[in-house]
């Protein structure tokens, strides 16, 4: 397997890693509010009260981290490859959902996740 193709591999993941860090400080910081929202006034209320969780800023700063890693992949690598094996944010939000929210991830989420991860390995070995 080619270095560049191992190097382009270890973008992605990165970039998935900072996309499932985002996701899991917003999942974290909704479930921290309540979500009775059934008027403009509660809504307004709801939004300001999301704007000052640093958490959400947070979150915000690895979304950002991720769209530059990932534009840097995109420059070195195929869209159908780099997307494809983006395919990685399924497997590590499986795996962090279960591990940090304790979120229950039955049977055969976990037989898609396994099919997802000999996807990508197919994947990489017919790009290298």
């Amino acid at each position: 397997m080619k270095a560049n193709v191992l190097f382009i591999i270890f973008l992605i993941f990165l970039t998935s890693v900072f996309d499932t860090v985002n996701q899991l400080l917003l999942k974290t910081s909704i479930n921290s509010l309540e979500s009775n929202v059934n008027s403009i006034k509660k809504a307004f209320y709801f939004i300001a009260k999301l704007l000052f969780m640093p958490k959400i800023w947070l979150g915000f700063l690895f979304c950002c981290a991720s769209l530059i890693v990932w534009l840097f992949a995109l420059s070195k690598a195929d869209l159908n490859f780099a997307f494809s094996a983006d395919s990685m944010h399924y497997i590590l939000i499986a795996l962090t959902s279960r591990i940090f929210l304790k979120e229950k991830v039955g049977l055969w989420r976990w037989v898609g996740t396994f099919f997802i991860v000999i996807g990508i390995i197919l994947l990489t070995y017919s790009n290298a």
